[in-house]
């Protein structure tokens, strides 16, 4: 089974529905087109962001999505630790079928510091509901290695490999140049990590076969069972194909057969405690 960690769908900007901020990618990406272009390449399932960029902390149109397509996706939420009641919202978004995870997005909030109370209630009530908890920490690492640090049974999932990811072409002339900062993350047992959006980083063309001696050290100081394959579909769509984000991955001669089955899904299974199509979780 081959599960997507990171893809997004939304509507047209409308006003019944309207864009807070844009996402690079096409007009609109809907549900029924995300699982079209799932099926054609034969992804089972998917994680499905809400997208901060469009919708900010209103995740209304991924719990459309998931009515309409039961089985196919795990939803995950973004949350606003300044708000008073974020552990509330926390604690209702984990009592849904539809829920994997939930989302903080620490490279908006760079003012944040480890002792923040918004954290603290967010991270806390995500421990409480065994709900992991996503960070984009892009410029950020240091802070979620001393929240990691801080709260040691709340699961962390770092976002996009915790690299700085181009939203458009021209790819950055160094893009693993903090690799190092991400290898350290490696030491908290309670930080998984996404390969999510790896070939946007590539300076060559499919099968981008320059990611991978950065990809191994990542695999190898946290071993795959805490490696998660993305796409991060749209957001990679200035850079290459669906196709080619999933064959890229599930036809390369880096991996092994066993290896792909633990990145492309089963640590995702594990990590999330979620399968498409299953009960829900006991949190």
């Amino acid at each position: 089974m081959i599960i997507d960690s990171q893809v997004h769908a939304y509507e047209k900007d409308s006003p019944e529905r309207p864009w807070i901020g844009t996402l690079h990618g096409p007009p609109e990406v809907t549900g029924e087109q995300m699982v079209a272009a799932m099926d054609a390449v034969n992804v089972d399932a998917a994680l499905l962001v809400s997208p901060w960029s469009m919708y900010r902390f209103d995740a209304s149109y991924a719990l459309e999505v998931y009515a309409k397509h039961p089985g196919r996706f795990g939803l995950i939420k973004p949350f606003d630790p300044r708000l008073a009641t974020v552990a509330e919202e926390i604690a209702e978004w984990a009592e849904l079928p539809s829920t994997v995870a939930a989302r903080v997005m620490l490279m908006q909030h760079a003012q944040f510091e480890v002792n923040n109370a918004g954290l603290k209630q967010a991270f806390l009530m995500c421990a409480e509901k065994g709900l992991p908890v996503n960070i984009l920490a892009w410029g950020n690492l240091e802070l979620l290695a001393e929240l990691a640090d801080k709260y040691p049974h709340t699961q962390f999932i770092l976002d996009h490999l915790g690299l700085s990811q181009p939203f458009a072409p021209p790819v950055p002339e160094a893009p693993f140049a903090e690799l190092s900062k991400v290898l350290a993350l490696a030491q908290y047992d309670n930080l998984a990590i996404k390969i999510s959006g790896a070939c946007t980083l590539s300076q060559q063309s499919y099968p981008y076969e320059d990611i991978w001696p950065s990809l191994q050290q990542i695999f190898d100081a946290f071993g795959l069972h805490r490696c998660m394959w993305g796409t991060d579909w749209t957001r990679a769509v200035g850079f290459l194909t669906y196709a080619q984000g999933v064959d890229a991955f599930r036809s390369s001669s880096q991996l092994s057969a066993s290896d792909k089955a633990q990145l492309m899904g089963g640590s995702l299974g594990q990590i999330y405690n979620w399968l498409p199509g299953g009960a829900k979780n006991q949190r």
